[in-house]
């Protein structure tokens, strides 16, 4: 059975292609990470959504292993 990721983008329901490691330097500690999936379209929102708030960002091609 193959398991199809969907992009994080709100009303999104596009193959996930890209992930989005995250982290809120504020509340998180060097080594909590969050990661958010995204589509080819969407990926560039939403990693300069992240980086708006100055959030350290890492864009990776394909899904984590």
């Amino acid at each position: 059975m193959t398991e199809e990721f969907e992009c994080a983008r709100a009303e999104c329901r596009a193959a996930a292609t890209h992930h989005i490691v995250w982290r809120n330097p504020r509340i998180h500690d060097a080594d909590r990470r969050k990661i958010w999936l995204a589509c080819d379209e969407h990926v560039g929102f939403l990693s300069e959504y992240l980086r708006a708030r100055d959030f350290p960002v890492e864009v990776h091609e394909g899904l984590p292993t």
